[in-house]
């Protein structure tokens, strides 16, 4: 009994060239982002610095940095009159009253509450996924278009045979 297929078959081999992981193009767009992110970061801590500096120049320090302190009041947003005459509030927009017990003085001190934490990872958490399902596109999109061309390359090779 003869098999169906002939025994010595010719393999065919298709040439696909090789795709390095990355390009000059992809590399200059990886190096422009590294350098976005560093120059954002450089800016932010100079903010930093300067608000640091600007809350270090006041003419007394307050009492919360060199004695014991109570909270009197909860951090609460500040209102439109406290944000224009309380530079605390300068900051975060939020503000809590306390109380030092040394020298019985009642002060206001710059407070980060729940809810702005809350608000700003959000707002971080839907920019990371907004980014992730760009590039994910572009993924699919770049993907596709090597598709297309190893399969017009294959067309082209089995066309002259």
């Amino acid at each position: 009994m003869r098999p169906l297929l002939p025994m010595h078959r010719e393999q065919y081999w298709i040439d696909v060239p090789e795709t390095p992981p990355y390009n000059s193009r992809t590399l200059l767009i990886l190096f422009g982002w590294v350098l976005f992110a560093f120059f954002l970061e450089l800016g932010l801590t100079e903010a930093a610095a300067r608000e640091k500096q600007s809350v270090s120049t006041l003419v007394s320090m307050p009492c919360w940095l060199v004695e014991d302190f109570v909270v009197a009041e909860e951090c609460a947003p500040c209102t439109t009159f406290q944000a224009k005459t309380t530079p605390e509030c300068g900051t975060t927009g939020f503000v809590e009253k306390i109380s030092c017990s040394v020298s019985k003085r009642d002060e206001f001190k710059s407070c980060r509450s729940a809810m702005m934490e809350r608000h700003l990872f959000w707002k971080f958490e839907g920019a990371v996924v907004g980014v992730a399902a760009v590039f994910a596109c572009l993924v699919i999109l770049r993907q596709r278009s090597l598709d297309r061309k190893a399969l017009e390359k294959v067309r082209k090779q089995i066309e002259s045979i």
